[in-house]
């Protein structure tokens, strides 16, 4: 967790942050969202809604309210199919005829490894899935979604979502949920995957940015700093993982409990989810290895 900011915008009020390009906040602030959803309006004449947000009718109408004599909605952008970010798509859609662009459905983008372990039947955590969303049109990493007077390059982010995107316009990135500044973000397995976070990171980190979007939070003036900063903090909590492998054998609860000290019990839960993000991660690089069928109560140990 940050530093608290001054960033505190009062919701359904449309922000010019540059020509072309608006935020609205949507009115659902909570400890996994922050102030709330940041939902973008980018264009001048047709425009593209960037994650609509939760469903909610007071922001659609916000959205609908904001355009302004002669702008139109064309495009619905969807960057991940959690509760805050896409349920509002498809309302928006029905009102005013833009199709639903996105990476796919729920379950799209989903690792391997992930994969095995929804089917042994680990349900995921944190801002919960929107299970019915369906996207009239899927993207592809590398492609481009084109406006009038704009283009965004879709960036597959899987990490905090499989089927997580990040869009690039010209050297602004909307990174939604992957890197922000109030927090770090959320991988939760199985529906997160450390390795994909990780390797999105370091990807981001390879183009010149100017600023980031997220789809919670103020605007990210650092782009790089933030992006160390994320990488670095991931490989910190990964050292003290070993060091108390290296100590003795323990299970994701039992490695939060002796790393997470100042931690309230309340959010155990959520640190236990964290230290096992960590262990797959460790397990795919063989640094670490499961006394048994990995799972989230399997007891791991140290290798090498």
């Amino acid at each position: 967790m940050q530093a608290p900011d001054d960033f505190n915008p009062r919701p359904g009020m449309a922000v010019e942050l540059q020509t072309g390009l608006r935020r609205i906040l949507a009115p659902n602030p909570s400890p996994m969202t922050y102030r709330g959803t940041n939902t973008y309006l980018l264009g001048e004449k047709d425009c593209a809604v960037i994650d609509p947000g939760p469903l909610n009718e007071g922001h659609l109408q916000a959205i609908l309210g904001a355009l302004q004599p002669g702008q139109r909605i064309s495009h619905i952008i969807v960057t991940h199919t959690h509760l805050d970010h896409s349920p509002l798509a498809a309302p928006l859609a029905a009102r005013t005829g833009a199709p639903i662009l996105a990476f796919g459905g729920p379950e799209s983008g989903r690792s391997a490894v992930m994969s095995e372990l929804a089917e042994q039947g680990l349900a995921g955590g944190g801002e919960g899935i929107d299970t019915d969303f369906r996207p009239d049109i899927e993207v592809s990493d590398g492609e481009v979604i084109q406006g009038d007077g704009w283009q965004l390059d879709v960036i597959h982010t899987p990490g905090h979502l499989g089927n997580h995107i990040a869009l690039g316009w010209s050297d602004v990135c909307f990174t939604a949920d992957h890197v922000m500044g109030w927090a770090s973000s959320l991988v939760s397995p199985p529906d997160g995957d450390l390795t994909d976070f990780m390797n999105a990171c370091y990807r981001l980190r390879e183009r010149d940015w100017s600023s980031f979007h997220a789809g919670h939070g103020a605007p990210i003036q650092n782009p790089t700093e933030r992006l160390d900063w994320l990488i670095n903090h991931r490989l910190e909590r990964e050292a003290q993982i070993l060091t108390a492998l290296e100590e003795k054998p323990g299970t994701a609860r039992d490695l939060a409990e002796r790393i997470y000290t100042e931690t309230p019990a309340a959010l155990l839960p959520a640190a236990e989810r964290n230290v096992f993000a960590h262990l797959v991660d460790l397990c795919g690089k063989s640094k670490a290895s499961p006394k048994g069928q990995l799972s989230v109560n399997a007891l791991f140990e140290r290798l090498g």
